[in-house]
């Protein structure tokens, strides 16, 4: 039997990033921690970028996980608001790659299928699904924790396809 292994699950964002941190155990995936980094709007991007960082080196440092989830870029109409999370979604993908951790990239799509079914499903479905799943007593909030949670059971249920096939 492998031993559970720790999954960091980030959903990026310049104003908040959320991060949730599961146990990928037998029978089910525990919660270890969830919530966001949100660095304060009035600084410049440059430091915002860095908060970002720092909080994910941090979780990285405590948590010690195995792997980090990331939701994939989506695409946006606005060219700025694009580049803007490109380069929070880097601070998360540098702060793993800088300790040797394996990094996955999930579609938000790929992670609404793996906890609810459908690629479509609402913020609200989410939630309630990661609740579920996760056996909590409240909804996961803010909705961006929650997003990060189903990034992270995205990776769980994939990973137990990767090793089992």
């Amino acid at each position: 039997m492998e031993k559970p292994s720790i999954i960091l699950g980030i959903d990026p964002g310049t104003q908040i990033t959320g991060f949730g941190i599961i146990r990928n155990s037998n029978p089910a995936p525990q919660v270890i921690d969830f919530g966001c980094i949100r660095p304060p709007p009035r600084l410049p991007a440059s430091e915002r970028y860095l908060i970002i960082f720092n909080g994910i080196e941090a979780l990285i440092e405590k948590y010690q996980p195995d792997a980090l989830a990331i939701e994939t870029q989506f695409v946006y109409r606005n060219v700025q608001t694009a580049m803007k999370l490109g380069i929070a979604r880097g601070m998360a993908i540098l702060a793993a790659a800088r300790k040797q951790i394996s990094i996955f990239e999930y579609a938000p799509t790929k992670a609404k299928l793996a906890v609810v079914g459908t690629g479509a499903a609402s913020k609200e479905q989410v939630q309630r699904m990661v609740q579920l799943l996760l056996n909590l007593s409240e909804l996961p909030t803010p909705d961006d924790a929650a997003d990060a949670l189903a990034i992270a059971l995205c990776h769980a249920h994939t990973s137990k396809k990767l090793f089992t096939n």
